[in-house]
């Protein structure tokens, strides 16, 4: 399959009800599932009546000046859309479904029904844009993957990222705690960078499923992140704290510090941060780098070339925080070395969370002997 968006078959009746949704002239109390940027962009731009917000967690309140309410609250002629797409939006999805509403549409199905009324969220515009402009990039970065899994990935993020329809996800559900930590790495014994360490939560899990690691550097900006995890990993030993961003060269940056696990470093922020490279910071040898910088890993990789090309570690690195990272990651690592297999693995229903693995590729002769031994 080549990167090119295939739509799912719609039914009739969910073009019927979008339509109905977005007509002022249908006379139904309308609902907004999540409270988030593509909530708010419906809210901003469509000209009907929003009748509220569903959230769960937040019932009781308002949203800008709307109400939210729990999902067991909405009324059975309610017409509602689920906003949710970065995380959760097949659960979100199911759990709707067991509502007895007289409509559940996604936002892909308003998106489908009237493409000049609602607006494209940001990340499936990005991908269409750059789909478009690299179409060559993205058919070869298919066809490199080392396993079939990966190239199912492939196609049904990409076709997520074109089109919103959580359909194309179906299959997948939330599993964070397996992020980072796949068997073919063959994890043992390793020198572990945890680049993008927040409160230290990845590193805990990589402490309790290999306890034989040698070190672990943990690089993280905001000191109350490192305080956490300096907290949360007291108990755990060969852990080098360093707070610091991770960047092409050393110096000072800007810094979003409260934004959580999504804090990222950038060309303006709230707060100055100071920045070094891989090649600078660890002296010895790594064997593991796991990156997730909420969209600098271009620069931080160009800062760890030394590494990756004398001592051809395992890199575990996130990319999709732009559509572009996923295949000028994979080239800009070939142009370091070109002895890597190539996997990815996605640990969300949404957008978010897709992580690319470069395997050392083992010769021949080293596989031969150590299976003689």
């Amino acid at each position: 399959m080549s990167a090119t968006a295939i739509p799912i078959t719609r039914h009739a009746v969910a073009d019927e009800q979008a339509q109905a949704f977005l007509s002022a002239l249908v006379s139904a109390p309308r609902f907004l599932l999540g409270r988030n940027e593509h909530a708010l962009a419906l809210l901003s731009t469509l000209d009907i009546p929003i009748d509220g917000i569903v959230d769960d967690g937040a019932s009781g309140t308002q949203w800008h000046g709307k109400p939210v309410i729990a999902m067991q609250q909405l009324p059975s002629d309610a017409m509602v859309v689920n906003c949710a797409m970065s995380i959760a939006p097949v659960a979100a999805a199911r759990k709707l479904a067991q509502q007895p509403v007289k409509a559940r549409l996604s936002y892909a199905d308003l998106l489908a029904a009237r493409p000049d009324l609602v607006p494209v969220p940001a990340f499936v515009a990005q991908m269409r844009a750059d789909v478009a402009a690299n179409r060559p990039r993205w058919d070869h970065l298919r066809a490199q993957f080392a396993d079939e899994e990966s190239r199912a990935v492939f196609d049904h993020v990409v076709q997520y990222r074109l089109t919103a329809d959580p359909r194309h996800m179906a299959s997948y559900e939330v599993r964070f705690s397996e992020q980072y930590f796949e068997d073919f790495l063959c994890l043992s014994g390793e020198v572990f960078v945890d680049a993008g360490g927040f409160d230290g939560d990845t590193t805990e899990l990589f402490c309790e499923r290999y306890p034989d690691y040698r070190a672990v550097f943990l690089f993280e900006p905001s000191a109350k992140n490192m305080q956490d995890a300096k907290t949360r990993l007291a108990q755990r030993h060969g852990i080098s704290f360093i707070e610091q961003g991770i960047s092409d060269q050393a110096g000072t940056l800007w810094f979003n510090p409260d934004a959580g696990s999504a804090s990222a470093v950038s060309v303006a922020g709230s707060s100055s941060i100071e920045v070094t490279t891989l090649d600078l910071a660890i002296t010895q040898a790594v064997s593991f780098i796991k990156m997730d910088l909420e969209g600098w890993e271009m620069q931080a990789l160009a800062g760890s070339q030394r590494h990756i090309r004398d001592e051809h570690p395992k890199l575990a690195i996130s990319v999709y925080h732009s559509a572009a990272d996923f295949h000028r990651i994979p080239d800009y690592i070939a142009s370091i070395r070109q002895d890597y297999d190539l996997y990815l693995r996605h640990y969300t229903q949404g957008w978010s969370e897709t992580i690319m693995y470069f395997v050392p590729r083992r010769n021949t002769a080293q596989t031969t002997a150590e299976s003689a031994a």
